[in-house]
C-alpha cells in the first residue's frame, strides 16, 4: 500500500474478513472500448477489436451500445440467439463481454436546452434539432440496453444521468429558490421508470459519477436516489479520476457508498494546481489544465488503496480500464494499462492468515476462557 490509510480496510458493516467471512477476488482485466472503436481495422468491426483487446492483454470488454460498428443494439434487445451468436465470435479471441454500456444514450434523457446543439450529434440523425424526439429516441435506446444485457445474463449497465441543472452549477447569478429542487425532481420523473424497467430485468443501472451530469458527486447522487426512493437499481459507476479532479475524497467515497457501487472504471488523473488555474482549468485544453486524465500509472491516483479497499468490500465486478490521457498514445496505454490492472487485482486468500493457530472451540470452551 501507497498510504497509511492502505492498513484500515474493513468490509461493510466493520468485520475483517475471517474464517467464513472471505471476500471475493474482482475480475479483470477489461478494457472499454468507446475510445477504441474506429474506421479502420482492427478497430472498425467487433472480431477485429476483440482480437486486438485479447492481444493486448485484456480478458472482457465494455461495449459502446450505440456503436453500431460493434454491436446492433436493435437485434441484441430482441435475439437472445443474435447475442449468443456475437457474444461467441468475441469467446473465440478469449473476451467476455463485461457491460453494454449506455453513457450517451442516458446524456439525452435530460438535455438543459444551453446544450442542445452540443449534445445533437449523440442522436441518431432522425430526431437531431427535436429535443422531445431526442429524449424519446434516447429512453428506448436505454430501454434496448437493458434488454440486451438481460439477453446476455449481464447485470449492470453504466450510463450517464443527463442533466438540467448543470448550467447553473456555480451559484452565480444566485440561483432561485426551488431550482436546483424542480430540476432533480423531473430528473427522478425521467429516470423512475428506467430504473423499474431495469429492476424487471434483474440489471443495475449504475451511474457514472461525472462532471457534466447532475449526477456529478456523493450529495448529487442522494439528492437522486431520494428522489427515486432508494431503487435498488440505482447504482454507481465508481472512477476515482473524477473525484481527484474536484478534490474529492476518493477513498471515503468506497467507504460511504460500498453497498451502492456496481461498475468501476479504472482511469488515473492528476490535480496540479498553480497561482494562474485550479479546478475550472481556464478555459484551456486537456494538455494545458491543471486537473488532467492520464494513462494507468502516471497520475495521481492510489490504486494499491483502491483494490485494496474493492476487494475488502466483496466487489466482485470487472475493473475495466478506460484510456483517456492527454499525452499517451492510445494503444500504448491500453496495453500498460491490461497489466497495470493485473498487477493491481488482489487474489484473496481462501482462508484467514492465523488459521494455523486455532485450537477450536464450542460454547464451554468459550465460557471457560470468559470465567463465565
Amino acid at each position: 500500500m501507497s498510504r497509511s490509510r492502505a492498513n484500515d480496510y474493513m468490509r461493510p458493516g466493520g468485520d475483517p474478513a475471517h474464517g467464513e467471512d472471505i471476500v471475493k477476488t474482482i475480475k479483470g482485466p477489461a478494457l472499454f472500448l468507446a475510445q477504441f472503436a474506429g474506421d479502420e481495422a482492427p478497430f472498425n468491426d467487433w472480431p477485429g477489436i476483440t482480437r486486438w483487446a485479447k492481444e493486448a492483454g485484456y480478458d472482457g470488454v465494455q461495449v459502446p451500445s450505440w456503436d453500431n460498428r460493434l454491436v446492433d443494439l436493435d437485434k441484441a434487445a430482441e435475439s437472445k440467439g443474435y447475442c449468443e451468436e456475437w457474444a461467441g465470435q468475441a469467446a473465440e479471441a478469449g473476451i467476455e463481454v463485461t457491460e453494454f454500456a449506455c453513457h450517451l444514450q442516458g446524456q439525452l434523457v435530460a438535455v438543459h436546452p444551453a446544450y442542445d446543439a452540443a449534445f445533437d450529434g449523440f442522436a441518431t440523425e432522425a430526431v437531431r434539432g427535436d429535443p422531445k424526439a431526442r429524449q424519446a429516441w434516447a429512453v428506448d435506446q436505454v430501454r434496448k440496453t437493458i434488454k440486451a444485457s438481460a439477453n446476455l445474463g449481464l447485470t449492470a449497465v453504466p450510463t450517464f444521468s443527463g442533466a438540467l441543472a448543470w448550467p447553473y452549477i456555480y451559484p452565480w447569478p444566485q440561483r432561485p429558490q426551488g431550482l436546483v429542487e424542480m430540476a432533480f425532481d423531473e430528473l427522478a420523473t425521467r429516470w423512475q421508470p428506467l430504473l423499474d424497467y431495469a429492476d424487471e430485468h434483474g440489471v443495475n443501472l449504475c451511474y457514472e459519477i461525472h462532471p457534466g451530469e447532475d449526477l456529478h458527486d456523493g450529495v448529487s447522487y442522494e439528492m437522486f436516489l431520494e428522489r427515486v426512493n432508494n431503487h435498488p437499481r440505482a447504482m454507481m459507476l465508481y472512477d476515482p479520476s473524477h473525484y481527484v479532479l474536484q478534490c474529492l475524497d476518493y477513498i471515503d467515497n468506497l467507504d460511504i457508498y460500498a453497498e451502492r457501487i456496481g461498475a468501476f472504471h479504472v482511469k488515473d488523473a492528476e490535480f496540479n494546481p498553480t497561482g494562474r488555474q485550479g479546478v475550472y482549468g481556464g478555459y484551456q485544453s486537456w494538455v494545458n489544465r491543471a486537473g488532467r486524465f492520464r494513462s494507468l500509472g502516471d497520475g495521481q491516483v492510489d490504486f494499491g488503496a483502491i483494490f485494496s479497499k474493492l476487494a475488502a468490500m466483496d466487489f466482485d465486478g470487472w475493473a475495466v480500464v478506460e484510456w483517456e490521457c492527454a499525452l499517451k498514445h492510445p494503444e500504448d496505454g491500453a496495453r500498460e494499462g491490461a497489466q497495470f490492472v493485473r498487477d493491481h487485482i488482489i487474489r484473496v486468500t481462501p482462508h484467514a492468515f492465523d488459521d494455523f493457530a486455532d485450537g477450536g472451540a464450542d460454547d464451554a470452551a468459550n465460557r471457560r476462557m470468559l470465567g463465565l
